[in-house]
């Protein structure tokens, strides 16, 4: 099975714009959306739920009224400020749940064993249908965090559907970055294809990219998205793509109707647009 992950070394530079592309190229693909912090693959593609799964991690802190003797310990020894101090009127402390942090500290001191612990309902998984097959997608819940926890299920939640729909291809839209979502993201994938554009930040975050990619042995392409804006540096990025081991999969010119297709609802190669061409020619590439 191929598993292609869509990266890039931060936000903005078109990573879900392609990856939906590449989805719609694809007639045999299952689709996931990890970039769970702030999922967009779903603007593009209008996906239909089939199923909905909650999903919960870590910890939460929760002071209960009645027995909550005032001690005030919990307070003392919060380090994230997640607890405050009796409102006018109560006696009981309370914590604000987006400030905590599932420590668990006050959970240990309380006295008086006042402090529930139950998990943390952070989100939601999804199963949908949309124009192009089968997509696995995620929600987070507002100040919840990943980790990394929610993109594994979401991946291994697409394979899963490929195997039992007999689907070869996996397109993965991935988080931007080198944190623990991207890791989670890109480990055991076939081959992760990197969008970059032709700025001094973007060579530097893609070097970092690359860098990650090749500590887990994952092979890598790279595409570099405007790269009509500054053409010396968009020949200085694939010279320095190809030193650190990656194939240069293609080059997609500046278009505007990049935002003219996001804001119909299609894909850039559902539409006549001139980089709908150069997509299709990375597609080519890519060998999937």
């Amino acid at each position: 099975m191929k598993e292609l992950v869509v990266i890039s070394g931060k936000g903005g530079t078109g990573k879900t714009s392609v990856a939906a592309s590449l989805a719609v190229l694809s007639a045999r693909a299952v689709i996931a959306d990890c970039d769970v912090d702030a999922a967009d693959m779903h603007l593009v593609l209008k996906p239909q739920a089939t199923q909905n799964h909650p999903f919960d991690s870590g910890n939460l802190a929760v002071i209960r009224p009645d027995k909550c003797t005032g001690c005030g310990l919990c307070l003392e020894n919060c380090r994230f400020g997640a607890v405050k101090e009796p409102a006018p009127g109560e006696t009981s402390y309370h914590i604000v749940p987006e400030a905590c942090e599932g420590c668990g500290v006050c959970v240990r001191l309380c006295p008086a064993g006042a402090i529930d612990f139950p998990e943390r309902h952070c989100g939601q998984w999804m199963t949908s249908e949309t124009r192009c097959g089968t997509m696995v997608h995620a929600k987070l819940a507002v100040a919840a965090e990943n980790s990394g926890k929610l993109v594994s299920i979401v991946r291994s939640n697409a394979r899963m559907l490929a195997l039992e729909q007999g689907k070869d291809t996996i397109i993965v839209d991935g988080p931007p970055g080198i944190g623990c979502p991207v890791i989670a993201s890109i480990t055991g994938a076939w081959k992760v294809l990197v969008v970059t554009e032709p700025t001094v930040s973007g060579e530097h975050d893609l070097m970092r990219v690359l860098s990650l990619a090749g500590h887990f042995r994952v092979p890598a392409a790279v595409c570099v998205n405007k790269w009509d804006i500054n053409p010396e540096m968009t020949e200085r990025i694939e010279d320095k793509a190809r030193q650190a081991g990656a194939v240069v999969a293609g080059r997609i010119r500046y278009d505007r109707m990049f935002t003219k297709a996001q804001i119909q609802g299609k894909a850039v190669v559902e539409t006549d647009a001139p980089s709908a061409g150069d997509i299709k020619t990375i597609w080519a590439n890519l060998d999937l």
